[in-house]
């Protein structure tokens, strides 16, 4: 024991793995407080508040973390963080269904309906797209299935298209419409990449199909995922107003517009500025943070550059690599950062990109040589 703690010699392979499989189940704090806003709803306006301080914690918590640079161990079993996914899945359907059920039953002009909307949309971009991202990448295809519906609950299915057989491909390149590029500013960045993805998803499935160029009304299409896709979103909303007012669609959307800007700020900082230079994805191609609270809440996300290096292999498993460019905080902390005071963002990315001679500070080729 050091100063009442634990050294980490003290570990024997065995305990190491279930503290690891315990500081993992952290990824239930933020679905589970917005399961119990629903559960004790409705609030009035004084109790309904506070409930934001959950979002609040999580960027203290982030600001505060210390790092996590340990590696996983090569013994750890995978069925433990399979189960914690679909668990994660039902969450996020149950909360969905909470939400348009107390606008249903309350009404949309109620005070604590905003703090839901917010504490939804959050939750569905760190919770839901963050576990349906993890999913998709998954070889088995009852996963790749789950990972989909978790993006229909955002209006975001086609996502699955443009990332596994676009973004991974292109990432880093002037082709890739999720790339940020350096000096761009989140609010730039998401006007661009958004349509953008569409447009790209929707022409990856047309090249799939058999023509890059073919008309919308061409038979092809129903076969494409994209088209699937949006018939599973139509549906969703055609039955959120039928069964639920139009109070409750119109929450709905709206918190579908806070997961998705969450989401696109995640993918802004991830690769902004970086510019990719081989074919292969190399571990300077990504951002990364060492942050404890951002490794375990978004199911190991942060080690995006690992990611990049082999994006089949499940979250747990992923290293952390000392090479790549490393975040000024962890993930929630760098997206309120992106958001709201984007110069002093991009001033701590600049200078971390100088100091590791990346992006636009890399060496020429005959520099380098």
């Amino acid at each position: 024991m050091i100063g009442g703690a634990t050294a980490e010699s003290d570990f024997t392979p065995f305990s190491r793995e279930v503290a690891l499989r315990k500081e993992h189940l952290l990824c239930f704090v933020l679905p589970l407080a917005v399961l119990a806003f629903f559960a004790t709803a409705p609030h009035p306006w004084y109790l309904a508040l506070p409930w934001l301080l959950v979002l609040v914690a999580n960027v203290v918590a982030d600001v505060c973390s210390h790092a996590e640079r340990r590696q996983p161990p090569l013994t750890l079993p995978g069925w433990p963080f399979d189960g914690v996914l679909y668990v994660l899945v039902g969450l996020q359907l149950v909360n969905v269904y909470l939400l348009v059920r107390m606008v249903a039953l309350g009404g949309v002009w109620r005070l604590d309906v905003p703090v839901a909307c917010l504490l939804m949309g959050v939750t569905s971009a760190y919770s839901g797209i963050v576990v349906g991202h993890e999913l998709i990448h998954r070889p088995r295809r009852h996963m790749q299935l789950l990972g989909r519906a978790l993006f229909c609950t955002v209006l975001y299915e086609h996502f699955f298209t443009e990332h596994i057989r676009g973004h991974h491909r292109r990432v880093g390149t002037e082709e890739d419409p999720a790339t940020a590029h350096y000096g761009e500013t989140a609010f730039r960045f998401l006007l661009r990449t958004v349509p953008a993805q569409f447009r790209s998803a929707w022409r990856l499935e047309a090249r799939r199909l058999g023509d890059e160029y073919m008309r919308p009304w061409d038979r092809r299409f129903l076969r494409s995922r994209v088209v699937h896709g949006l018939v599973v979103e139509a549906a969703l909303l055609l039955t959120i107003l039928a069964c639920c007012g139009r109070g409750a669609l119109v929450v709905f959307v709206l918190q579908v517009v806070l997961a998705v800007q969450f989401l696109e700020v995640v993918n802004y900082f991830e690769h902004w500025g970086l510019v990719r230079t081989g074919k292969r994805v190399r571990t300077i191609d990504a951002w990364d943070t060492d942050s404890w609270f951002t490794y375990y809440s978004l199911v190991g996300l942060s080690r995006h550059a690992d990611h990049h290096m082999l994006a089949a292999r499940p979250h747990q498993e992923l290293r952390f690599l000392e090479g790549s460019p490393k975040l000024p905080y962890g993930y929630f902390a760098t997206a309120v950062l992106a958001m709201f005071r984007n110069r002093r963002f991009r001033e701590l990315m600049t200078a971390e990109l100088r100091r590791r001679s990346l992006g636009p500070f890399a060496p020429t080729a005959g520099e380098a040589a």
